[in-house]
């Protein structure tokens, strides 16, 4: 309802309480009051609408001063308590228990949250005590296990817990007493036990599952984050409404299987067909180049996109028992890929390379690198990439200069660098030789 039509209707009921001044005059007292209740409730609906909590403690409060009932007492009390006015939600709440004492015990708890909101946690305790007394319930043990931790009881907070618990089963009071044995009382394997029962006996509910897992990842336990992922995802995957968040889940599978076992990773995201890109990621750092090449062919198929061909290229080299045969077509792919307009160093860098070390076209090669260098100036791998192609021309004082700098940022520990090393260090004493090499 929008504001002009609330306040059209407050607007008619006021004109139908006291529009007509004939029809007024002959109202009794009784009428009046109704007709005046009757206006109270609506402004008091109106701003709980609008979530005034203020105005809707205030209407309430009018309506038991004209009519003193349950329902009005309730809700000024629950009002009072929004408001945090605890000490009037205390004096309500003592009245309430002489006023209506069918309804005490329900009272009672109300006098045990406003002394806890004034900070009175022992008077809180005392009438929680009373209150488990009289209404033994599982409750009431968890409000005054509640009360125990206020006070930093823990020892006495569990007992109670643990008897609520017994009583109900219920996953917040396990919550509860589960947080009190592992962050407080140090029984870490208790507190596993209570919520690894829980799951098997119960499922994986929201606040159990949420708490193992926070639980599991403070302990590094990644075959427990995974057993709660998997039943989460169970779970959510049964319901379209919660489709994405099934599939946010599978993600976080994946990048726990990666830290685990990239291999089980890999397996996981063939069997659930699931984020291609990444498992192609996957299939080039495990090694598995062959994959790689299929997958990257079926994704270039279905999208055309001129950058996997680059990556083709890059996989059909790797991947062939003899490079030169497959190089037309590695050529073919780079040109491809880079003439679509795609600035991507690793590509050119890639292909530089191939073309300054099978000396295709060394000059073409290291302009590729120094392309690549642009993107990423300090990246050893393009450097070494340069220096290669700067040997390769003859060039061996800016062979020298450009490996020198890289030996000296990394030592000899890679078998690459070294064997490039040994040869441009002495590139001067075969400078000529090389020269010659190329003329004929």
């Amino acid at each position: 309802m929008s504001r002009n039509s609330r306040l059209a209707l407050i607007v008619l009921s006021i004109f139908i309480i006291f529009g007509c001044t004939k029809q007024f005059e002959t109202t009794t007292v009784k009428q009046k009051v109704n007709y005046q209740e009757d206006l109270y409730v609506l402004l008091a609906l109106d701003s709980e609408h609008q979530k005034q909590y203020g105005n809707s403690y205030e209407y309430y409060k009018r309506l038991y001063q004209l009519t003193p009932s349950l329902d009005y007492m309730v809700k000024m009390i629950s009002y009072s308590y929004k408001l945090k006015k605890f000490e009037e939600m205390l004096i309500l709440s003592k009245e309430a228990l002489e006023k209506f004492p069918t309804k005490k015990e329900y009272f009672l708890k109300q006098t045990i949250i406003a002394n806890l909101g004034l900070k009175k946690v022992n008077i809180a305790l005392e009438r929680s005590l009373d209150l488990l007394k009289e209404f033994n319930t599982a409750n009431n043990y968890a409000i005054v296990a509640n009360t125990y931790y206020a006070l930093g009881d823990y020892k006495n907070s569990l007992k109670y817990y643990e008897s609520s618990y017994a009583l109900n089963q219920n996953e917040n009071t396990l919550v509860k007493l589960t947080t009190v044995l592992y962050s407080y009382l140090n029984q870490k394997d208790v507190a596993l036990a209570y919520l690894e029962t829980y799951l098997q006996t119960k499922g994986c509910s929201a606040k159990v599952c949420d708490k193992l897992m926070l639980i599991y990842q403070e302990q590094g336990n990644i075959d427990g984050m995974l057993s709660i992922l998997n039943k989460m995802y169970t779970k959510y995957s049964q319901t379209k409404a919660l489709k994405k968040t099934a599939l946010m889940i599978q993600n976080i599978i994946v990048s726990l299987l990666e830290k685990k076992d990239i291999k089980e990773a890999i397996k996981y995201l063939e069997k659930n067909k699931i984020n291609q890109v990444k498992l192609l990621n996957f299939y080039e750092k495990d090694g598995q180049i062959k994959k790689a090449l299929k997958l990257t062919r079926e994704l270039y198929k279905k999208t055309r996109n001129p950058e996997l061909l680059g990556r083709i290229a890059m996989f059909q080299f790797e991947s062939a028992k003899n490079k030169k045969k497959v190089m037309k077509h590695v050529i073919a792919n780079f040109e491809l890929a880079l003439s679509s307009g795609i600035n991507n160093a690793s590509y050119q860098n890639y292909y530089g390379y191939l073309l300054i070390d099978f000396e295709i076209n060394v000059k073409k090669g290291v302009n590729l690198v120094k392309a690549a260098l642009k993107t990423a100036p300090t990246n050893l791998a393009y450097l070494d990439s340069l220096a290669w192609g700067y040997y390769k021309m003859g060039k061996c004082d800016d062979a020298l200069e450009v490996m020198s700098s890289i030996i000296l940022k990394t030592g000899l520990n890679d078998k690459e660098i070294k064997s490039h090393w040994d040869k441009i260090k002495n590139c001067k004493k075969t400078k000529k030789n090389i020269r010659g090499k190329k003329k004929k």
